[in-house]
């Protein structure tokens, strides 16, 4: 298991406003499918597209599409490198409410990193990605030497 990349997945519930990233290690033995839409499988999560209307009519305006067009993809999908910079916001945001809680001041910007999330290289839509100590975020690793 060392030796394989993981992708890592953006999962969306637009009913219930949750947007969460997950590698496919832990769709598989985790309870993520559960905390993010309400049911124990993707399986089950196929029936709840088809017969929940209220998820489907949320689906629908989240994205600007009829209920023909509703596929899993639009709710569970290998994420790209602009959803990883809104995960990297969103762990800042974070931590910045959490000092401010702690501390009850506001910690100046450019000290602010965020631990890295997931393993040391992942796969994104675009391709693998490194994770870089120096800038606290993933690289995209280029072929060749």
């Amino acid at each position: 298991m060392e030796n394989t990349i993981e992708t890592v997945y953006r999962l969306e519930n637009p009913e219930k406003n949750i947007i969460k990233f997950a590698t496919g290690t832990q769709l598989r033995y985790e309870d993520v499918i559960k905390e993010v839409f309400g049911v124990a499988c993707i399986n089950d999560l196929h029936m709840m597209l088809q017969y929940n209307k209220s998820f489907q009519t949320s689906i629908c305006n989240s994205y600007g599409i009829s209920e023909k067009k509703i596929t899993l993809d639009k709710i569970i999908r290998i994420a790209s490198k602009s959803d990883l910079l809104f995960l990297k916001q969103l762990l800042l945001d974070e931590k910045i409410q959490n000092q401010q809680v702690d501390e009850n001041t506001i910690p100046e910007e450019n000290t602010m990193h965020v631990n890295r999330p997931f393993d040391t290289i992942i796969k994104l839509q675009e391709g693998i990605y490194q994770w870089d100590d120096i800038k606290f975020s993933y690289s995209a690793v280029t072929n060749g030497a």
